[in-house]
């Protein structure tokens, strides 16, 4: 069975599919505005077209997730109303001002008459001074959880979480570029949010610098040899046990996607790539603080030379798979298996109970016993990567990838 993604997880955000006009009422500007009237409790003088407002809370990089307690929905985003965030607040640690509240997006949605439409505006922000609050959200079965968490838990066919992933996974970007961008790297002043939380600026009237949200790229390529028809696959110790992966690395300045390509498999394992084809990207939300998004570029990369030499100090292997080997190893792993047990994870959370769990012990083969490697699920670029070439068909003699397909059970 193929499963095939409309966008690769964290891409396909709904509220981010257009960027509003400045004169719109969900514009960033204009939705500041009324944010700030909020704020001031003057609610009185708010336009009658101002859009209605939903605040997601994170704690420590971990949005606010409830669960539906359905084997299929899994989980949803513990989205509060902005009179219900105020009230919520109340008494806790979290002093409330516009300056905390980052715009995430907008969607029009149905109201509660049947042929009426609601401007939503969609707002994050970082409570992790609130120790008070994670009772009192606990108290209505909702908890902050881990992104990674929500993301293996996520029903992959379902768009509706994709979407709630994506947003989710731009909303922890842009709140952690906040927490680790505080001072103007020109004058060292304080930076302070502009554009609704979207851009920041050095507070300094003679300098002034703007600065924008982070993105690191990185490029991810699976390494192929055409003649013995094999591909290459790289062991790193940060993996969970009997894991292998694509190879993958940062940017340097100067260089080209290609050339950095090149590069990184030549330095972590002495292969010579010629060849460098582009499949697709992915937004990666789920790093470290330090780079709260990363860009993961994905390439077929062409080996040149076959024998390895694996840097140490980069990876912990890397060996080539025959197609066949690889083939088993996406048909072993149980990325279902996996997905319910995170759900199950979720749910325990927001019930106040957590119980801690592998997730490496979640691949196992239909028989019970442990599968000798496997990939990473389909929430990664790598699975795309891999299933793309083992799944290669071949059309009036050239070779073509499914780029679509995530897995084959």
């Amino acid at each position: 069975m193929s499963i095939h993604l409309k966008s690769p997880v964290f891409a396909g955000n709904p509220i981010r599919s257009k960027t509003p006009k400045s004169i719109d009422p969900f514009s960033p500007a204009s939705a500041f505005q009324t944010l700030k009237v909020l704020l001031s409790g003057q609610s009185h003088l708010q336009e009658p077209s101002s859009p209605k407002f939903q605040v997601l809370p994170f704690r420590k990089g971990r949005p606010l997730a409830g669960s539906t307690g359905d084997l299929v929905k899994k989980w949803h985003l513990g989205w509060l109303t902005f009179a219900d965030f105020k009230d919520v607040l109340e008494g806790t640690e979290v002093k409330l001002s516009d300056d905390l509240l980052v715009y995430l997006g907008c969607k029009t949605e149905k109201g509660e008459e049947e042929e009426e439409e609601d401007n939503v505006v969609y707002w994050a922000i970082d409570v992790s001074q609130g120790i008070s609050l994670v009772e009192k959200l606990g108290s209505r079965q909702l908890t902050f959880v881990e992104l990674r968490t929500l993301m293996v838990a996520t029903d992959w066919a379902d768009d509706a979480a994709m979407g709630e992933l994506a947003i989710a996974g731009h909303a922890r970007a842009l709140l952690e570029w906040h927490n680790t961008s505080r001072f103007c790297g020109s004058c060292g002043e304080m930076l302070v949010p502009t554009e609704a939380g979207t851009r920041k600026q050095c507070i300094k009237d003679s300098c002034k610098k703007r600065i924008y949200p982070r993105v690191d790229p990185v490029v991810i390529m699976l390494v192929i040899d055409k003649e013995n028809d094999c591909a290459l696959l790289s062991k790193n110790t940060r993996f969970v046990p009997r894991m292998w992966s694509c190879l993958a690395g940062f940017i340097e300045p100067g260089e080209s996607l290609e050339e950095a390509v090149r590069r990184e498999t030549w330095e972590e394992t002495g292969i010579q790539v010629g060849e460098v084809v582009y499949h697709s990207s992915q937004p990666w939300p789920v790093g470290p603080s330090s780079m709260p998004c990363q860009l993961m570029i994905g390439f077929l990369a062409y080996a040149t030379s076959v024998e390895i030499n694996v840097d140490k100090r980069e990876l912990e292997d890397a060996k080539w798979y025959s197609r066949e080997e690889v083939k088993k190893a996406l048909t072993f792993a149980e990325y279902e298996k996996a997905q319910r047990t995170s759900a199950y994870k979720v749910d325990q959370m927001c019930k106040g109970v957590e119980k801690g769990q592998s997730l490496a012990a979640d691949f196992n083969v239909e028989s019970g016993e442990l599968a000798t490697m496997f990939v990473p699920g389909p929430f990664a670029i790598a699975h795309h990567l891999i299933s793309s070439w083992a799944h290669q068909v071949s059309e009036n003699g050239i070779s073509t990838q499914t780029k679509g397909v995530v897995s084959r059970l």
